[in-house]
Order: structure tokens, then C-alpha cells, then sequence
């Protein structure tokens, strides 16, 4: 991915990115210094914390990447999927209620969620929620569109 433009963030809009990852999932991220990074051949853009892409817009929406939900380790917004589900989403596909042990009850549809695998509560991927939490586990259906994962360009991506 090539960068086209690179900036540091002001305090007032670090200070509104750190509100909104706290209202939406309980972390407050904390780093010295915070860049914007936007590409020349994607929509991704970035926002490096003391260099590590720890958060990225999707759909003009701030939230983590799968490097900044594994820093970080939110508590809400949270989907976790069985060992069977694992090998999928970390592919990228969207996620399938069969795969899923448990969903935080904050979870609406159009919420960014981060996608974590039960064993090790690692996050494998950030997607957006097609159901309410509380109606994610169950037998068939799509109930995650997956919009980041671990090995994509995003993933692979250096500051």
C-alpha cells in the first residue's frame, strides 16, 4: 500500500478519537504520538499510535484494527467464535451464527465488532454486525460481514 499523505493528529482530535474508542469499547489508548496515514490506492486510512496502526476509518467510522483490539483487549463489541470458525474468518469471510459461542449484548446492527477466536481471546478480524448481540448465536445465517482480518493489506501494514 502506498502512502499519499501523512500528518500528525492535533490534541483535540486525539482527545475525540480516545472519547469515541472509550464510549464504543471500553479502551483508552495511549501513545505519545498519533498519525493520520491515507493511501494512494485504497480507501484505508490509519491512524498510527507511536507508529503501530492501531485504529483505521471504515466507512468514515473510527475503530481498532486486529493489531490495536489485541493491544488494547475490548470488552465490549465483542463476538467470539469457536476453534472451528478460526481458519475462516482469519481468511476473511464473514462470520456464521454456527461459529459463534458468545456476543456482548451492546451489539446493534451496523456496529463495528471485533472478532475474537475463545481459546486465547485473540482478535482475528473487525466486521460489522448484521443482528443485535443477543441474537448472533444460533444454528444458520450470516451475522458478521468481516471488513478487516488478520494477513490483509491493512494487517501487513507497517508504519
Amino acid at each position: 500500500m502506498q502512502v499519499k499523505s501523512r500528518h500528525h493528529l492535533r490534541s483535540d482530535a486525539v482527545s475525540s478519537l480516545e472519547e469515541m474508542l472509550e464510549d464504543q469499547l471500553g479502551v483508552v489508548p495511549e501513545g505519545d504520538a498519533y498519525e493520520r496515514v491515507e493511501f494512494e490506492d485504497t480507501d484505508w486510512e490509519v491512524i498510527l499510535i507511536d507508529g503501530e496502526p492501531q485504529v483505521a476509518y471504515f466507512d468514515e467510522e473510527p475503530f481498532l484494527t486486529v493489531r490495536g483490539a489485541n493491544a488494547y483487549d475490548p470488552d465490549r463489541r465483542l463476538v467470539t467464535v469457536d476453534a472451528g470458525a478460526v481458519s475462516f474468518v482469519s481468511d476473511g469471510a464473514d462470520v456464521m451464527r454456527p461459529g459463534i459461542t458468545e456476543a456482548t449484548d451492546d451489539i446493534s446492527p451496523d456496529d463495528l465488532v471485533v472478532i475474537a477466536e475463545e481459546s486465547h481471546g485473540k482478535v482475528l478480524a473487525v466486521g460489522r454486525a448484521r443482528v443485535d448481540g443477543s441474537d448472533m448465536v444460533g444454528d444458520e445465517g450470516k451475522v458478521v460481514d468481516s471488513l478487516h482480518h488478520v494477513g490483509d493489506e491493512l494487517y501487513e501494514f507497517t508504519g
